[in-house]
């Protein structure tokens, strides 16, 4: 599987669930907080996200908290 990457803010449940789930499956991601780099936040805007938590890799892109998606990938 390629690196996952996981962009993140402060303060978000969805986040924080989303890094519990992949830490309990054992799968290991990159961490980009958009708080403490925002300038990340002008390329996920021109990937059409307007959200976080987004978990991306070249093959998939997950958007929010989606334990039915997350799933698939600790196949």
């Amino acid at each position: 599987m390629n690196e996952l990457t996981l962009y993140t803010k402060n303060n978000c449940p969805q986040c924080k669930m989303t890094k519990r789930f992949l830490s309990e499956q054992r799968l290991s991601y990159n961490e980009i907080n958009i708080d403490d780099e925002p300038q990340y936040i002008d390329w996920l805007k021109e990937q059409g996200h307007r959200s976080v938590p987004v978990l991306t890799n070249n093959a998939v892109t997950i958007v929010g908290f989606r334990p039915d998606q997350l799933r698939a990938l600790a196949v």
